[in-house]
């Protein structure tokens, strides 16, 4: 990488790399109008402290005096570094921008030893589709099978809660891996091009994170067959599939488990002796064993993530994660991801570029990954990125509240703490199956605010059995969550949709938000607006790996730029109700309106209105 930095050239070259490191010629050629050049250094920040590796002087040429060095890194997701120098006894800093006698952290370079996000991943689109609810292509009926509910119609409302039995989570309307495929033609109208799956394997439950069988498709989601053609055909049109799994826990009702005598096999539940015992969490009590459950949840024994048998069961060769990439998936989402070891990550990566060398793994880490003393995303050898509860959490409350200086400083902090690519591939969602819809998110008399995640918040009053629709407040509702996804358009990372949420599909807390794909109604003024983002996205695709540059965040609009080194993009949203005067950057100030949401005047912005200037170098 070379850069010219206010007339210093700075270069970092690579050299030798290996599996543990990779070493790198340092050059850097300053201006002798410095004075007397020395004490060149390359340095690392480390925990608030800087480790210096020393540059040699080598040798002077058009005036410049040229500085070497060489140094090994061991793979890491990122190294934050800036370089420094004394010239006539005054010390200055070479930053990503400046050349300046103080320092700001937030100014240096980044760099990332060993570690890459596969360019697919980077600021595309993605379609997440909860699999029993999106669309039922089969024509043949579905089994009758223990403990399962079939719902008679598409339209029918959810089972609310657990019946007597204490069993949720087990009504199903049969959506599957064949209405997928036939419904791609759609998807690709988003400017889709990842798809991610809820769980398909062979489970107790509608959701599928609680397995019964990793290897083996659940009979409602298909067969096999079914998902090598989703792939295939997802592929024929330029997208990728990734698959979520949930290797935490299993199903109680499992070959693994086996608490209803279901599989042939002895499971763990039915003696100590089971195959299958060291794959589970317990303590032996009284002679018997007394097994942990993920969250108290008595349906989902945990799975010892120690063991060497459930690790190699997983990850070895000709394991689950083997088998399934040999049905054409690209990637997999890790489910409660922060619940697994650091270890165990690397070897599910390990059994990911074993299959595809490009092969992606996001996963659920609802707060700051590099802030939980943890190497699943640090070392560079766990996963590739996370999905960005972290930052939208606080997108959403400075939309419904105006909340601003959370906002700016996980904006701040991603920026300096996060490797460049994970930012470029984090999840900036619409909403997903662990949170109130999209478009429910806006209703006042739904939430009561207290500073914790903002789609939990439902009233204490609130009554899940009278499955509440926004009414005569969709329409605002509506708009305001067209300004939170225009600005999610232009925001780094891959924008996903939770299907339903591109056509108005309401619902309000867990479960509610898991209801059929409403194909008799949909909103399609909300459709073609989701339409058009998948078109600018397409049409922008410098903004995959564009830097961000915050320039106002205040109560009336979120302003930023998302630039390289040859274009640039202004982008203005009006988060509130009225029309609001603002400003731009001198350079574009003579520009036209590249991409608009509502109407926009020259410095005036309608209500819930979103504006884009394009300017190339």
């Amino acid at each position: 990488m070379k850069r010219i930095i206010e007339n210093i050239l700075y270069d970092i070259e690579e050299k030798n790399k290996d599996e543990n490191g990779c070493e790198y010629e340092i050059t850097l050629e300053i201006p002798m109008s410095y004075g007397w050049i020395d004490n060149v250094n390359f340095i690392i920040r480390e925990k608030n402290e800087n480790i210096l590796f020393p540059l040699s002087y080598n040798n002077s040429k058009d005036d410049k005096a040229v500085f070497k060095g060489n140094i090994y890194l061991p793979t890491k997701a990122l190294y934050n570094y800036f370089l420094s120098f004394k010239g006539n006894d005054k010390i200055y800093n070479v930053t990503k921008n400046h050349v300046r006698t103080d320092f700001n952290l937030s100014d240096g370079f980044k760099l990332s030893v060993n570690f890459g996000v596969p360019k697919w991943a980077q600021g595309k689109i993605m379609y997440q589709i909860f699999i029993d609810r999106f669309a039922r292509g089969s024509e043949e009926e579905l089994p009758e099978m223990p403990r399962r509910i079939i719902h008679k119609s598409w339209n029918e409302n959810l089972k609310d809660r657990p019946g007597d039995d204490g069993i949720w989570n087990n009504d199903f309307f049969g959506g599957d891996l064949k209405g997928i495929t036939k419904n791609l033609d759609y998807i690709e109208s988003l400017g889709v091009e990842i798809l991610y799956l809820s769980p398909i394997v062979y489970s107790q439950s509608n959701h599928r994170y609680d397995a019964s069988d990793y290897e083996q498709i659940d009979p409602y989601a298909g067969t096999k067959d079914d998902l090598k053609e989703l792939c295939e055909e997802a592929h024929k049109r330029g997208m990728k599939v990734i698959l979520d799994a949930a290797f935490d826990h299993t199903g109680n009702d499992s070959k693994y488990f086996n608490q209803y005598n279901t599989f042939n096999t002895i499971g763990a539940y039915q003696s100590q002796d089971s195959l299958y015992m060291p794959m589970y969490r317990y303590k032996i009590k009284n002679g018997k064993p007394v097994f942990d459950y993920w969250w108290n949840q008595k349906n989902m024994p945990q799975c010892n993530c120690d063991s060497e048998k459930w690790q190699e069961y997983i990850t070895g060769k000709g394991g689950i994660i083997d088998q399934w990439f040999s049905l054409g998936i690209d990637g997999l989402r890790l489910d409660v991801a922060d619940e697994l070891s650091d270890y165990y990550i690397e070897l599910i990566r390990k059994a990911v570029k074993r299959n595809k060398s490009d092969g992606f793994i996001i996963g659920e880490v609802w707060e700051n990954p590099m802030r939980k003393n943890r190497n699943f995303l640090s070392s560079g050898k766990g996963m590739d990125t996370t999905m960005n509860y972290y930052s939208m959490s606080s997108l959403i409350k400075y939309f419904r509240y105006g909340e601003i200086e959370e906002l700016k400083n996980r904006i701040k902090e991603i920026q300096y703490e996060y490797p460049e690519e994970t930012i470029n591939a984090l999840m900036n969602f619409t909403s997903t199956h662990d949170m109130t819809r999209g478009i429910n998110l806006w209703d006042d008399q739904i939430f009561e605010y207290n500073g914790e995640w903002p789609w939990d918040l439902i009233s204490k009053d609130y009554d899940f059995s009278k499955n509440y629709k926004l009414g005569d407040k969709y329409q605002q509702a509506k708009e305001i969550f067209m300004a939170y996804a225009y600005t999610l358009t232009f925001l780094p990372g891959t924008l996903s949709i939770f299907s339903g949420d591109e056509v108005g599909l309401e619902g309000i807390g867990n479960l509610n938000n898991r209801k059929p794909f409403p194909w008799d109604k949909i909103d399609k003024e909300l459709l073609n607006f989701f339409q058009t983002i998948g078109t600018i996205r397409k049409k922008e695709p410098f903004m995959e790996q564009a830097e961000l540059r915050i320039i106002d965040i205040n109560p009336n609009y979120f302003s930023f730029e998302r630039l390289n080194d040859k274009e640039k993009l202004f982008v203005l949203v009006n988060r509130t109700e009225n029309e609001k005067k603002f400003s731009v950057p001198k350079e574009y100030e003579n520009l036209e309106s590249t991409y608009t949401l509502r109407k926009v005047k020259k410095y005036v912005i309608g209500p819930y209105g979103g504006i884009a200037i394009k300017k190339k170098e």
